[in-house]
């Protein structure tokens, strides 16, 4: 740990000094190794213009190193200037031909314009000349998978793991080509197989971990997980990763644990412990969630997360005024919430702020349009004031949206009836009894008095099967 403090403080020292070079518009000498540190600082944090910046002030001193303009012409690739940098990098190929670089570097430009058979033809040609191919195969996988061609993709990821079973990327993009395949269990024993060879290699029972996830082999991805941390106990991502398939199965209680080893072995983290808030409040355990919920704003005030949850558990308590408070603050944070929008509403209308609970209702519609529920409760709220008609054209709009609902159409029959309109309502009946004919007793169940309608009656016994 402190190696990599003092790694990482030289780097940032480094930068300084140079962005302070710049800023003085002075110049000062640089050996070409802080200058490949100071570009892949700026890449890493995707500012291409800087790194661009500090290439350029690289190449001034060392005009001949063919590996600055390698990484010019890479960089040039990354900030979309295709053009200049397929020419950059046909430059440095006439006078030298042989490094594997030049044509990595001009794969990557190809398949950023699409041209993805001439770019593999360019990632194999790298092939013969270099000796860290893992890299080469990845980016021969990634151009296949750009290309929809997902099993040549999968086959170039398995040699890139083969070579290095630590690429995270390779492994993450090998998992969404099976996904999308629909071939993890074909492909399980190609991660077995690597637990197999080495039984306490931590890396690879998180690789059979997380396929076994995405299987939905919970229990057996967990065990993996928990291989891991015992061979690797500060192994954090795994802990997460367990934690996560706690929660999907409902273990809330073994989630805790996965997440509490997580800032045994780690920093503070308020992601974190909004998570282990959230598992609290499912237990219903609302001062020991509402405590983590607090510490993670207490730690990043902007985690929106944790002002909505501890929202929702003043709401379960009936404090409805303390929990507008803390859904607003939501809601301000991230705006594009249509989850955070309809606790709102709700909570604003059970403390009778009418108006406000509309405007969250329509918020909440604008950003989710394919949300039944949304509909339903927001005319409700009309509906319960009277207005029959408005109520009425929120149901319409939904059902323009959403076809196939019958739950639409029945609302739509009920506010109808209400509104003395008769003949439109039977018409919106007989439409939701052809969709779902069991769900017509949501009619009665919100309007029992719409069981002394006899022609209505009549109507669904038509229906009845």
């Amino acid at each position: 740990m402190k190696d990599n403090f003092e790694d990482n403080s030289e780097e940032l020292d480094l930068i300084q000094r140079f962005e302070q070079t710049l800023g003085n518009n002075g110049t000062a000498f640089f050996d070409i190794n802080d200058f490949e540190t100071i570009i892949d600082h700026y890449t890493a944090n995707f500012e291409y213009k800087k790194a661009l910046v500090a290439c350029d002030a690289a190449i001034a001193q060392y005009p001949f190193s063919s590996e600055l303009q390698i990484d010019k012409a890479q960089l040039l690739a990354m900030a979309g200037s295709l053009d200049d940098a397929l020419a950059l990098i046909n430059e440095v190929a006439e006078v030298e031909s042989g490094n594997p670089d030049i044509h990595l570097t001009r794969g990557i430009i190809y398949s950023q314009r699409g041209e993805y058979r001439d770019a593999i033809d360019y990632f194999k040609k790298a092939l013969a000349f270099a000796e860290d191919r893992d890299d080469i195969f990845f980016n021969i996988g990634l151009a296949y998978q750009s290309w929809g061609k997902f099993g040549s993709a999968i086959k170039y990821y398995k040699k890139c793991i083969e070579l290095n079973v630590e690429n995270e990327a390779a492994m993450q993009e090998i998992v969404y080509c099976m996904e999308v395949t629909g071939s993890l269990r074909e492909h399980l024993p190609f991660f077995q197989k690597f637990v197999d060879d080495d039984p306490y290699s931590y890396v690879a029972w998180f690789n059979l971990g997380n396929v076994l996830n995405k299987m939905g082999s919970y229990d057996k991805a967990i065990a993996a997980y928990d291989y891991s941390t015992i061979i690797k106990p500060d192994f954090i991502t795994a802990y997460n990763n367990m934690a996560n398939a706690y929660v999907f199965i409902g273990e809330y209680t073994k989630a805790i644990e996965a997440f509490n080893a997580m800032l045994e072995h780690g920093e503070p983290s308020a992601e974190v412990f909004c998570n282990i808030g959230e598992c609290y409040e499912k237990l219903q355990q609302w001062d020991l969630s509402r405590r983590y919920y607090q510490k993670s704003v207490d730690l990043d005030p902007d985690m929106d997360e944790a002002w909505f949850g501890i929202g929702v558990i003043l709401d379960a308590q009936g404090k409805w005024y303390e929990a507008v408070h803390f859904f607003k603050k939501a809601v301000e944070l991230y705006d594009d919430s249509a989850d955070y929008w309809v606790a709102l509403a709700a909570a604003e209308y059970h403390v009778g702020h009418v108006v406000s609970a509309l405007e969250s209702y329509a918020r909440a519609a604008e950003i989710q349009p394919n949300d039944k529920d949304i509909y339903l409760n927001w005319s409700i709220i009309l509906y319960e004031q009277g207005n029959y008609d408005e109520a009425t054209d929120i149901i319409l709009n939904a059902i323009e949206l959403q076809p196939d609902e019958a739950e639409l159409y029945y609302r739509a029959c009920a506010y109808l009836l209400s509104a003395g309109k008769y003949r439109e309502a039977y018409n919106y009946l007989e439409n939701a009894l052809i969709l779902d004919f069991e769900k017509h007793k949501l009619l009665f169940e919100f309007f029992p008095e719409l069981e002394s309608q006899r022609a209505l009656a009549r109507l669904i016994d038509q229906y009845r099967k």
